[in-house]
This record gives C-alpha cells, sequence and structure tokens, in this order.
C-alpha cells in the first residue's frame, strides 16, 4: 500500500484537515493525559522567548552589552519563527505528524541545550534565531494535543484552548524568573526551559498522537519561495525590532533593510501569484474577508501590547523591580486564565464576532483607566485595568481563528496560506504595537519636557522654592551655597523628566484606546451592515418564496 494514500477513516475519526490527526475515541484516563501533555507542549514552546522577553535588561548586563543589542535576541527569535510555517505544515502533511513531533521536540530541547553554552551575543543571537525555528512547531502540537483531550461535539472549545495556552507564557516568565536568575543567573533560566523540554518530550514519545494522511507536497519551487520570502519578512521584523532604539531616520541601516524587505516580500508573491500550485495563495489572501481579518488581528495585538511596553515599562520606570510587580503579574495571569476559560465555555460559531467585540472593549477600558496614571500610581491602582487587558488579549484568539478555518475547511489548499497570515498578523501586530508604542512614547516625551522648561522661570514663586527646597536638602553635605544650588537645579531637572515621562505614558495609553476605540467602531458598523444585509436577503427569500 502506498503510504501516502488516504486511509479509510470512520466519519468520528477522519481528520478536519490536511496534516493533522485523526480523532479516535478516547477513554477518559487518556482524554486527560492528552489535556495534560496539550498544555505542557503549548507553555514550552511559548516560554523560550517569554523568559528572554521577559529579562532583557539582566542578559543585557550578563552579556555584557547595549540596549540595541540585546534587542537582536527577541529580534532573531521572531525573524524565524514567523516565517517557518511556509514549511511546516507541509512537513506534516508529507512526512506525517509522528516524525513532526519526535523531530521537532528533540531539536527543541537541543537548541534550549546550547543556550547554556552561550558566552557571547553573536552566540546567543545564532541560538535565539534557531529556537525560532523549532518553537514554530510546538504551538500546533500543543493544539492538535488539545483537540484529542475532548470529544467531537466540544472541537471548538479544543481549538481555544490549544490556541490560547501559549499566551499564558508570558505573566508565567514575569512570576518565575526572579527565583530561577537566583538558582543560577541567567543559565537557570534555560535550565528550567530545558527541564520543560526534556518532560515534553518524554510525554510525547509515550503518548503519541494518532496517524493522519499523508500527502505528496513539497515542490522545488516552495523552497525557492521560502529563500525569498523568509530573509524578507526577517528584514522587515528587524526594522520593527530596533527602529525605535536605533531610531528610525538616523541609522541607515534601517531604510536599507525596509528597501530589501519590500523588494524581497514583493518578488516571493509574485512568484507565488503566477505559480500554478503555488504554497501561498495569494488571491484568497487578498480577498476582502481575509483582509479584514489579518487586520483585526493586527490591531487587537497592538491593543494588546499596552501591558508589557505600557503598564509594565511605566512601573518600571517607577522603579518598581520584580518583587513589586509579582502581585500585578499574578493579577495578569488570572486575567489571562479567565479569559481563556470563558471564551472556551461561550464559544459560538454563529456568533463570533460578539466576543471579538467584547474584548476590543474591555481592553479599551483598560487603557483609559491607565491614561490617568500619576507618579503616585503603584500596581495595586493598575489591577483592574490590566486584568481587563489581560482577559480581552485570550478571549479574542478563539473567535478569530474559528473565522479564518472556515474557509480553510471549505478549502484545505488554503491551509499553508492561512497559518502564515494568521502567524505574521499576530506576530507583526505586536512589534507594530511595540514600536509605535515606543516611539510615541519618545515623542511626548520630548513634547512634554518642552513645555515643563518653559514654564520654570525662576521669578515664579514656586519653582524659586522648589530650588530652595532641593538645596536645602545638601546643606549637611554641601558648605558651599552654589554648589547646593547646582543640587537643587539637578533636583529640578530629574523632577521635570520624570513628570515629562509620566505624561507621555499617559498619552501612549490613551494612544491605545483610541485604537481600540476605533478598532470597536470599524467592527461594529460591520457587523450591523452584515446583520442588515442578511435581513434584506431573508425578506427577499420569503416575497419570492423560496424556502
Amino acid at each position: 500500500m502506498d503510504r501516502y494514500a488516504p486511509r479509510d477513516w470512520q466519519p468520528h475519526e477522519r481528520p478536519n484537515l490536511p496534516g493533522s490527526p485523526s480523532t479516535p475515541l478516547h477513554p477518559a484516563h487518556r482524554r486527560l493525559a492528552y489535556a495534560l501533555t496539550g498544555l505542557l507542549v503549548g507553555i514550552t514552546g511559548g516560554l523560550g522567548n517569554a523568559l528572554v522577553t521577559a529579562n532583557l535588561v539582566y542578559l543585557q548586563g550578563a552579556l555584557g552589552v547595549t540596549s540595541a543589542e540585546i534587542a537582536w535576541l527577541p529580534a532573531a527569535y521572531v525573524m524565524t519563527n514567523v516565517t517557518m510555517n511556509l514549511l511546516l505544515v507541509k512537513f506534516r502533511q508529507q512526512f506525517g505528524l509522528r516524525a513532526f513531533t519526535e523531530v521537532f521536540l528533540a531539536l527543541y530541547v537541543l537548541v534550549t541545550l546550547a543556550h547554556l553554552f552561550v558566552n557571547d551575543l553573536g552566540s546567543a543571537i545564532a541560538v535565539r534565531a534557531a529556537h525560532g525555528m523549532v518553537g514554530a512547531a510546538l504551538s500546533s502540537l500543543g493544539l492538535y494535543y488539545m483537540i484529542q483531550a475532548l470529544p467531537a461535539k466540544w472541537r471548538l472549545k479544543a481549538l481555544v484552548l490549544g490556541l490560547g495556552t501559549a499566551q499564558l507564557a508570558l505573566p508565567l516568565a514575569r512570576l518565575v524568573s526572579e527565583d530561577l536568575l537566583q538558582i543560577a543567573e541567567w543559565r537557570g533560566l534555560y535550565l528550567f526551559e530545558l527541564g520543560l523540554a526534556i518532560t515534553a518530550l518524554g510525554c510525547v514519545l509515550w503518548l503519541k498522537l494518532p496517524p493522519g494522511d499523508r500527502f505528496r507536497t513539497f515542490e522545488p519551487m516552495d523552497f525557492l519561495t521560502f529563500a525569498i520570502l523568509a530573509p524578507g519578512v526577517g528584514l522587515l521584523v528587524a526594522v520593527l525590532s530596533l527602529g525605535r532604539i536605533d531610531w528610525w531616520l538616523e541609522a541607515p541601516w534601517i531604510g536599507m533593510a525596509l528597501a530589501a524587505a519590500i523588494v524581497l516580500i514583493s518578488l516571493g508573491l509574485c512568484i507565488e501569484h503566477n505559480r500554478r500550485n503555488p504554497l501561498l495563495m495569494t488571491r484568497w489572501l487578498g480577498s476582502g474577508p481575509i483582509l479584514r481579518l489579518g487586520l483585526a488581528v493586527v490591531l487587537i495585538r497592538m491593543v494588546t501590547s499596552e501591558q508589557s511596553t505600557g503598564a509594565v515599562g511605566f512601573m518600571q520606570y517607577l522603579n518598581m523591580g520584580s518583587e513589586q510587580l509579582f502581585s500585578l503579574y499574578v493579577v495578569m495571569l488570572i486575567g489571562s486564565v479567565a479569559g481563556l476559560v470563558v471564551s472556551a465555555l461561550t464559544i459560538d460559531p454563529e456568533h463570533l464576532f460578539r466576543p471579538l467585540l467584547l474584548s476590543v472593549a474591555l481592553m479599551a477600558a483598560g487603557a483609559l483607566m491607565d491614561s490617568f496614571s500619576s507618579n503616585l500610581t503603584r500596581p495595586p491602582q493598575l489591577y483592574l485595568s490590566q486584568f481587563l487587558l489581560a482577559f480581552g488579549s485570550t478571549f479574542f484568539l478563539g473567535p478569530t481563528m474559528v473565522l479564518g478555518t472556515r474557509n480553510v475547511i471549505a478549502n484545505p489548499r488554503n491551509l499553508v496560506s492561512f497559518s502564515v497570515m494568521f502567524g505574521i498578523a499576530q506576530n507583526l501586530g505586536g512589534l507594530l504595537g511595540s514600536a509605535l508604542l515606543g516611539t510615541w512614547q519618545v515623542i511626548r516625551e520630548k513634547f512634554h519636557s518642552s513645555h515643563i522648561v518653559e514654564q520654570l522661570v525662576g521669578a515664579d514663586p514656586r519653582v524659586a522654592a522648589r530650588l530652595s527646597s532641593g538645596a536645602a536638602n545638601y546643606s549637611s553635605l554641601l558648605p558651599d551655597t552654589q554648589a547646593r544650588t547646582l543640587q537643587g537645579l539637578r533636583a529640578l531637572a530629574t523632577a521635570a523628566t520624570r513628570e515629562a515621562n509620566i505624561m507621555a505614558y499617559n498619552d501612549v495609553f490613551m494612544l491605545i484606546a483610541i485604537i481600540a476605540i476605533l478598532t470597536f467602531i470599524w467592527m461594529a458598523v460591520r457587523v450591523l451592515w452584515l446583520a442588515s444585509n442578511a435581513r434584506a436577503q431573508a425578506a427577499l427569500d420569503s416575497t419570492s418564496g423560496k424556502p
């Protein structure tokens, strides 16, 4: 029998999509084992990048590099991770799920082990790039295990849980990082991840996924497309990751990289557009529903970046360390879990826009609440707003995925295209959000600083009193009057800079709220338009006598 020939499945066993596992009936204890394995694999896949993202400042000091240089670590991960779905979907379809599972998890263990031998920035970047490639496989692997854990009638709930598990990695990484750093400094992070990866590998070797159909899918032109699109997307990721650090209009490499990215991506899409059997279905990707879906994912991901770039950055600017922020991280984790669970319990294929509207509304409310922060704001004042943002960030994932997979199920050839679109929209949305918010914070800080300095006139009695108070603090240390006055001026300048940054962060929160509100309005108008068309069509059918 040809190993690539489709098998004769029972109706309840048939794989939903090419490359996915079959779904035989399982006893309750095996379903529980699949659920726990899916949870472990999903968190393991997301934790590697989360640990680096949450500890960039510490890693910068350990490697002795600048902030611009250390930013290449998360950038290298995303550069390779975002394009690997071009090949991973076809790899599953041609070589089977078991080979996919065991090969990529074993590679993940080896790459994680390699982190322990990193001693300089160059080797760290190379290892992070390799980690991005093999880590891309673990998100879909966790999803497939979760699908086995629930019966067919709860397939959508399994989809939500499988997708959302990886989103818990960042709040978990923030919670455990401080203890891990005390164990073995920065290598403690990778020792923990290595332990998780080995445990996950043991679990998937012990509890294998059911087989699926296998097809001959790869063509030589697929690798040419990958060789063109991968560096193009990688350059775009590099620009978005480091543009606000090296600054957009000052570093020549940013313009050259962006130009090269546009050329490479355009060339790759042109090749795919004219192929008889393309890797990417460009006409489908350019259709109205898919463009709107991709834009919605990008916008929502931009809003969710408020937590990492906005709230956490704001607290760290106010000298809040990991210990002071621990309770806030717990609230973020609870919000993420709550959003995931509520989404799984309430998802309805007939009403997928409702959770999207609710998630955007909650995130808009959270960002608006944060926009009234001050130098007295502490983590307890952010609990409610960050819970709303964390809830919304996981509540929207499942319905968004279901909206996209409807067209994939109707035409399985679109699977690779959808996987790539969804991954790129999520990653680039987060990068765009961080780049936009970081740039906006710098611009607004300069604006507020200039405005505050203009108001600091020596003749103003309030300014004179502040200078006198600042100088008096050094009276016991500096006998010279001029030196005390100079210190008073420096204290006033420091206070002005602090207030300018706080006002800039409030502007960042307000910008996020505006983006969320505009996204909500756009989606609500779209929903009302679709509902109006449906009612008009129903009325037309009733008058024409159609059933």
